[in-house]
């Protein structure tokens, strides 16, 4: 499995913006996909992008304002957050897979990452 390790999480203002990144061990995967979590919430899907094609998913919580990305090695990814909200206010997770189906299906990553706090105040 891919060892994935994320960073760039704080404290921001409502309004404000982060990027967080994920490095991964290796490139053989399918796609990466950001999660997050908040306290007594189930985990969800944020963000997807396809290794290969580079086609992105998003929820459409976050649609316009946040972007996904990966570098040109494909071995690191990143989420940008804009005009973040108190809302997003939520352990993120980096996660991939070598398979397919929906992208925000958390059962189908065999692989996570530790996760990195974000905190919004309003």
């Amino acid at each position: 499995q891919a060892r994935l390790l994320e960073s760039g999480g704080g404290s921001v203002q409502a309004g404000g913006s982060l990027r967080l990144s994920c490095v991964a061990s290796e490139v053989a995967y399918s796609n990466m996909a950001w999660f997050r979590q908040a306290p007594g919430q189930e985990r969800e899907g944020v963000a997807a992008i396809y290794t290969m094609s580079g086609g992105t998913y998003y929820a459409d919580s976050v649609k316009d304002r946040f972007t996904i990305s990966q570098d040109n090695a494909k071995t690191t990814m990143y989420l940008q957050m804009n005009n973040l909200k108190p809302e997003d206010t939520a352990m993120y997770y980096c996660a991939a897979r070598w398979g397919g189906g929906t992208w925000s299906l958390k059962s189908s990553y065999p692989s996570w990452g530790q996760g990195t706090q974000v905190t919004v105040s309003s």
